[in-house]
């Protein structure tokens, strides 16, 4: 290898990642082809089983034979069981079928098979007459942004399109809250445990947070000891060891923290950033509310959490984009940083959700080189998206309305708009002139 294609930035080097990358785009477009054309093929044989019983004597019973034999068949020329191949039948089905439009901006390349994965599990929830009216602004709002990023979004679209309130349809699942456990190999097991999205995502934040006192702590003692470390355990294996010690003696069975500035674990306690619209805070609505962009929780859950939060300041929106423009407080930088957090609600890396209150804020133009601590200046990056800004070739500049355009080490520029609400209140009535809502 020459010394040009081993240096980033190096001319053979610039031109072997393009070649990647038009080589990953090609075969992409041949991939997706595939895929939809396998889609087409499983749903026919759907449909085949469905005609192979449609005379007036036919039952569920020969329904099923007629769809069990037909996914027999099609398993051994795919090598998998006949129940996966059924199963994939049924999926095919409904999305060529219940999804046509989907399925047609996939192929057109628009969009890719995660965001039609995402319209139909989402989509799937609602009364089959209103697939149609979910999926145009599904397929709309999935030609801005990554799969992982718009699929909260458009779990919260379809709640609110459901004819039954999200809150009723909530409480009725929480009903089904458990434990279970599930043997594994090598004398292991899954404890799974289903909870409201709240409960279990702070149960995991407070693990997580945990965690990375005890290691922080490692490499500190490490440090200043000539005692050499043992403890290799990852975040993970730490994440799990806590929780096995709270669940089976209450507090953390072995606290590395408790003589170090980091504080006693049991101190720390989960914290969850939720996104809660005006309207549902007032009680006037009883639509789902947004976790940091993961998933809906119910609007009670929002509301409690609302009132125990020591502090509120009102967010103006614009009527337009629904964008976060101004806010009453005049603190700083706390007041700024409480903006940030509700205008970008994730790391504003293209494709990246770690919630905002996991970030770091980052000067867009760096503040060694001139750059000024303003809001047109700042903007929210996970650890690994600010290293990536700071160590590699990869450029970002920040324009007008929190939108940061990101260039990457080809030249390939990369249009990260600032998240919209999950859902923008306005007046029928209001005019051009009126105060945004919040």
């Amino acid at each position: 290898m020459t010394e040009a294609m081993e240096t980033p930035g190096g001319e053979a080097y610039i031109a072997a990642i393009a070649g990647i990358v038009a080589d990953v785009e090609t075969v992409g477009r041949q991939i997706a082809a595939g895929q939809i054309a396998e889609l087409r093929v499983l749903a026919a044989a759907g449909r085949l089983a469905e005609a192979q019983s449609a005379h007036a004597d036919a039952n569920v019973l020969l329904h099923d034979m007629a769809l069990r034999s037909i996914a027999a068949e099609v398993a051994g020329a795919m090598r998998m069981t006949d129940r996966t191949v059924q199963r994939r039948i049924g999926e095919a089905r409904v999305t060529i079928e219940g999804f046509p439009a989907a399925v047609a901006a996939w192929e057109a390349g628009r969009i890719v098979r995660g965001h039609v994965s995402a319209i139909v599990d989402a989509g799937v929830n609602l009364p089959a007459e209103l697939w149609a009216e979910f999926e145009k602004v599904a397929i709309e709002r999935c030609e801005r942004d990554t799969p992982n990023r718009v699929r909260g979004e458009l779990e919260i679209l379809a709640h609110r399109m459901h004819p039954r309130s999200f809150a009723e349809r909530h409480e009725e699942a929480a009903a089904g809250r458990c434990v279970r456990l599930v043997a594994g190999r090598d004398g292991m097991s899954d404890l799974i445990a289903t909870l409201p999205t709240v409960i279990a995502e702070g149960i995991h934040d407070r693990l997580t947070q945990q965690a990375r006192a005890i290691i922080d702590t490692r490499g500190e003692r490490a440090a200043t000891s000539d005692v050499i470390a043992t403890d290799g355990r990852s975040t993970d294996q730490v994440r799990a060891d806590v929780f096995s010690d709270l669940l089976l003696a209450g507090i953390p069975a072995l606290d590395d923290t408790r003589d170090t500035a980091a504080g006693p674990l049991g101190a720390i306690r989960a914290r969850v950033q939720v996104l809660i619209p005006a309207a549902t805070l007032t009680g006037a609505d009883d639509g789902p509310c947004d976790l940091s962009g993961r998933s809906p929780i119910d609007p009670v859950t929002a509301r409690t959490l609302a009132g125990e939060t020591g502090v509120w300041e009102r967010l103006l929106h614009d009527p337009v984009t629904g964008v976060t423009v101004a806010t009453d407080s005049y603190r700083v930088p706390s007041g700024m940083r409480r903006f940030l957090q509700a205008r970008d609600q994730h790391c504003r890396f293209p494709g990246c959700r770690v919630a905002a209150i996991r970030c770091e804020v980052d000067h867009t133009h760096d503040h060694a080189l001139g750059g000024k601590t303003e809001l047109s200046n700042l903007a929210h990056l996970c650890q690994r998206h600010h290293s990536m800004k700071q160590f590699t070739a990869w450029k970002v500049r920040q324009l007008q309305g929190g939108v940061l355009e990101w260039t990457s080490p080809l030249g390939r520029t990369y249009r990260e708009d600032a998240p919209t609400p999950a859902v923008a209140f306005t007046s029928a009535t209001a005019n051009p002139g009126d105060p945004a809502p919040f």
